[in-house]
């Protein structure tokens, strides 16, 4: 068979569609994995019925969705009707050919000089499905969805690019690969980077439309919002298409901000050269390690649902224009300072204090509050 074929063709398919696969794999975990949590979050039980502990509920879900009935509004535009939860579908499985996931060239599907600009690139024209299934339903709660959608997640694109530019100064690439290779020799860069890394957290939840930045399908104003008309595998869609972009958005914060398939600062650790050396059993570890973070990342989206109210519209947006883009602006001059100055090395001591004071804020014993003395209660005579 021609070598060039099988290099560029055949061999970047095969590992798409195992990676493919295993992202499949992990929508119908995080289905049951969520609910279970949920219900351990709120004291009761989540889905136990269909399999020991309910684990078959993954299966049962879109065997219940394919056999729904599609329901088809008489009053839709009915091609937009259709396109709709195409559109945020197809950017999010295409972004996994461009995400490695261990230590190059066998985890990495292609690797790209400009990888993170077309991730971005593909990532934000998932609005436009959105945006398309709200005004085609040709129902006010689709469109207010809609609508919302359009306002929320084009505001929330800024600060979400903006804090990968500090990102993108340090390291001098738009090549994860590497990003990757640079923090293993330096560190993490959620240290040097520590408020882009928290404005980029916000930001991704924000552009999933997850809690507690759900307003696009607030159930308890817009009945469900952009997708009230959908059922079936249509409806299936828009909820597949919101869990790989939950996915796409953790590979790309574990990718940028903690190391990637790496477990090494410094130079010092399971570095890629490390893994590289034990051969293929190096490879897996490597992307283990990789998918453990990952799943850090989508228990915090679980852990986040269960504990946070939604937003209120305004602010929602206040949060976005009046505080989250003005600070990132201002740790892309920062971090141009110090890059100028030559002191890249304390902006890591400037991070470590930084989550230093968080944590001692968080968990510093607070005084105990005593409870109020009984009144004496006087009875008239």
């Amino acid at each position: 068979m021609n070598k060039a074929l099988m290099t560029y063709l055949i061999w970047p398919v095969v590992k798409f569609l195992v990676a493919f696969v295993i992202v499949q794999l992990i929508v119908v975990a995080m289905t049951w994995i969520e609910r279970r949590l949920l219900g351990f979050m709120q004291a009761r039980l989540g889905p136990n019925r269909v399999g020991p502990w309910g684990l078959f509920q993954g299966i049962a879900d879109p065997v219940k969705l394919l056999l729904k009935e599609d329901i088809l509004p008489s009053s839709a535009e009915k091609i937009a009707y259709f396109l709709g939860p195409m559109l945020p579908l197809i950017p999010a499985f295409v972004v996994f050919t461009l995400i490695p996931y261990g230590p190059p060239p066998t985890f990495t599907v292609t690797r790209v000089n400009v990888g993170l600009l077309l991730i971005l690139a593909l990532t934000s024209t998932a609005v436009y499905g959105i945006i398309l299934g709200g005004w085609a339903s040709n129902n006010k709660y689709s469109l207010m969805g809609g609508l919302r959608s359009a306002a929320q997640m084009v505001s929330y694109e800024v600060p979400f690019g903006l804090s990968i530019v500090g990102v993108l100064m340090i390291c001098g690439s738009l090549d994860l690969v590497t990003i990757v290779r640079y923090q293993e020799l330096n560190a993490w860069n959620f240290l040097p980077q520590i408020v882009a890394c928290f404005i980029f957290f916000v930001s991704m939840n924000a552009e999933n439309n997850r809690t507690p930045f759900d307003l696009p399908e607030a159930e308890s104003e817009l009945v469900a919002g952009f997708h009230t008309e959908y059922s079936g595998m249509k409806f299936a869609f828009f909820m597949l298409a919101e869990y790989s972009m939950m996915i796409v958005n953790s590979c790309l914060i574990v990718t940028l901000f903690f190391g990637g398939w790496t477990l090494a600062m410094f130079d010092i650790g399971l570095t890629t050269s490390v893994l590289r050396g034990m051969g293929l059993f190096g490879g897996v570890l490597g992307a283990l390690i990789f998918f453990a973070k990952v799943m850090v990342f989508m228990l915090v989206y679980v852990w986040f649902r269960a504990t946070f109210p939604r937003f209120r519209f305004d602010q929602l947006m206040d949060l976005g224009w009046k505080w989250l883009i003005p600070l990132a602006l201002a740790n892309i001059f920062v971090t141009g300072v110090f890059i100028l100055a030559g002191q890249e090395r304390l902006m890591y001591w400037i991070g470590l204090g930084t989550i230093g004071l968080t944590l001692f804020y968080l968990f510093k014993p607070r005084r105990a509050v005593q409870p109020a003395a009984p009144q004496k209660v006087v009875h008239a005579s």
